[in-house]
């Protein structure tokens, strides 16, 4: 009876030789991971500020309440 192998160990390994084997896919990997750092990390910085960092607890659920009210 053949030996079964470990599920896991066969998708790795096949993910693992289709990542050896790219020639534009490494590539496009790259600039995929710039375009999500960019969504992501530069994005926030500028146009996502933390509105309740800085407040207290009270202050807090104010502020979530009210902006949950708005919205209606």
């Amino acid at each position: 009876m053949p030996k079964k192998k470990n599920i896991f160990k066969t998708i790795f390994s096949f993910y693992v030789d289709g990542f050896k084997n790219m020639t534009w896919g490494k590539t496009l990997w790259i600039l995929i991971l710039i375009k999500l750092f960019i969504m992501f990390a530069v994005l926030r910085i500028f146009f996502f500020k933390p509105v309740l960092s800085g407040k207290s607890e009270i202050e807090k659920e104010d502020i979530v309440v009210r902006e949950l009210l708005d919205k209606k």
